[in-house]
This record gives C-alpha cells, sequence and structure tokens, in this order.
C-alpha cells in the first residue's frame, strides 16, 4: 500500500479563538516495503500526519490516499482502512484495559474480523502473542497490569499486530525504553516488516534510531515536510537539523568533529559502516 500525500492540511479548533494550524500543506509519498522514519520536534504535525493515515483525523484539506483508499471520499471504507493500516500510539501500554492479555489482544478482532469464529481468533491471538516474543501459554490468562514495562508495550503491539495489518504506523515505539530494550523493539519491528506488514512508519526523536533502521525519512516542520530522502542524504545537511532544532545521529557529530581536522569520511552514518570508514581511513593516512 503506497502512502501519497499532497497538499495536506488541517487546523485545530477551526473558526474559534484556539485555532491552531497543524499541516500547512504535505507532501510526501511513502512507497510499500518502506522501513519510513518521520523526524521532527514537538508541534512539528508529524503526530497529526500519522493519525490522518488510518483516519483517526478525518481528512480536512489537500490529497491523502492509503493503497487504493482515498480518504478525501466519504464512501471510504474506514473501517477496512483501519484494518490494514494498524496505529501504535506513544507509550502504547498504558491503553491496556482488558482483564487478561488474550482478551486484550482479542480486541481488534472482534472490532474488524467478526467472520472468524472463537477458535480462529484464539489461535491469531497465540500467533500476535509469539510474534512479539512472548510465551503465550504463560502470560494469556494474566492481567496485563501485572506485566513488566517492556511485556505491556509487546502486548500492546500484539493488540495490533493481531489484525495482520499491511502498514504499521507507530508514534514514538521506543520511547521510555532502556538501550536493550530499543534494540528489541526495533528488531522486532524488522521481523513483522516484510511479511504481512509490508510497510513500516515510525516516528522517532532518536536520530540513532532512524539512521540504523530506516530506508527513508522525512523531516517535518512548522506542518511542513522541509525534506525527505535517504537517512544517509539527511544526515549531510546536519547544519540545516541543527538549525531545525533537531539533534543528528552520534556518527554525524564525530563526522563533524573529524572534518574539522581534515579527515571527510564518506558513511550512511550506521555505526557499522562509519566505523568501518574511520579504520580504513586510519589504515591509509597509517600507510601513508
Amino acid at each position: 500500500m503506497r502512502i501519497l500525500a499532497k497538499g495536506l492540511t488541517y487546523t485545530y479548533n477551526p473558526k474559534s479563538p484556539f485555532a491552531s494550524q497543524a499541516l500547512k500543506g504535505v507532501d510526501i509519498s511513502i512507497d510499500e516495503g518502506e522501513f519510513f522514519g518521520i523526524i521532527g520536534h514537538t508541534g512539528s504535525g508529524k503526530s497529526t500526519f500519522l493519525q490522518h493515515l488510518n483516519a483517526l483525523i478525518r481528512l480536512t484539506g489537500g490529497f491523502l490516499k492509503v493503497g487504493e483508499y482515498d480518504l478525501s471520499d466519504k464512501k471510504c471504507n474506514f473501517l477496512e482502512l483501519r484494518s490494514k493500516v494498524g496505529m501504535v500510539f506513544q507509550y502504547p501500554e498504558y491503553q491496556l484495559f482488558a482483564e487478561t492479555v488474550e482478551k486484550d489482544v482479542m480486541f481488534g478482532l472482534k472490532n474488524f474480523r467478526k467472520d472468524m469464529s472463537d477458535e480462529e481468533m484464539k489461535a491469531a491471538v497465540k500467533e500476535a502473542i509469539e510474534t512479539v516474543d512472548l510465551d503465550y501459554e504463560e502470560i494469556k490468562d494474566k492481567s496485563p497490569f501485572e506485566l513488566s514495562g517492556g511485556q505491556k508495550r509487546r502486548v500492546a503491539i500484539a493488540g495490533v499486530i493481531v489484525t495482520k495489518p499491511e502498514v504499521l504506523i507507530l508514534d514514538e515505539p521506543a520511547a521510555g525504553l532502556d538501550p536493550l530494550g530499543k534494540k528489541e523493539i526495533m528488531d522486532l519491528l524488522h521481523a513483522i516488516h516484510g511479511g504481512w506488514c509490508k510497510t513500516i512508519v515510525f516516528v522517532s526523536h532518536d536520530m540513532d534510531e532512524i539512521a540504523e533502521n530506516c530506508t527513508r525519512a522525512a523531516v517535518f516542520s512548522d506542518g511542513r515536510v522541509v525534506m525527505e530522502d535517504t537517512p544517509a542524504e539527511i544526515f549531510k545537511r546536519s547544519d540545516e537539523l541543527i538549525s531545525l532544532g533537531l539533534d543528528i545521529p552520534v556518527t554525524a557529530k564525530c563526522a563533524r568533529i573529524l572534518k574539522e581536522r581534515g579527515i571527510e569520511i564518506e558513511t550512511d552514518f550506521t555505526s557499522e559502516d562509519f566505523i568501518a570508514k574511520v579504520l580504513a581511513a586510519y589504515a591509509a593516512k597509517a600507510g601513508a
């Protein structure tokens, strides 16, 4: 499912003294199969954009198409769209509510797949829970509130992927986790990506996360997309990012320091590539 937005606009509280324009003409294209990152400071419009993708926020201005679904069409099947475009909000563990893990994960199926039998639903829930690396038999009857923070987040993600969406949208999926927890979540998303979930789109404030994981990314600022490219090309423009109040990856910071000392490193800003290029540059200099 390709995502295409042109001139997308949105205003909160229109026609009131509290009107606030969140999107001011967003143009963006996300191809099927991408692991796509969205960058931007608070208030840049990125979360508002995400909520348009499965019509949690209805289109009021501009053009937006997700796969074959034209969100400007009043006859658009929004229920079907939401079954194919899963949304995981920031700190999703706070949205758990059911008595047991199994019932919580099953909730989405009951909304979107009413044609399934109880046995089929239980099999789908088991598959989703095991997909997020949790033991189904061990936790299915537990209260979600008895679980650790990391387990809660995995259960919340299981509750979205249980319908096997073609596109998975996540707002800061690794927020608040320690480095190991962040790596585990990103590894999980890569494991999900490329099968039934063909496209991943996620917001992150962690530039290292973007550099290490994304095929392409977009930078939001003041309700518009100001950059859209591969992470390698985006992070080459570190001066522009810093002027927008954004951070850059550790590798980009190191590359800037090396450049100041007369050593230019051509890198894609992943840690593996950067280290290899630095060692190669050191070896060449030592040989010379």
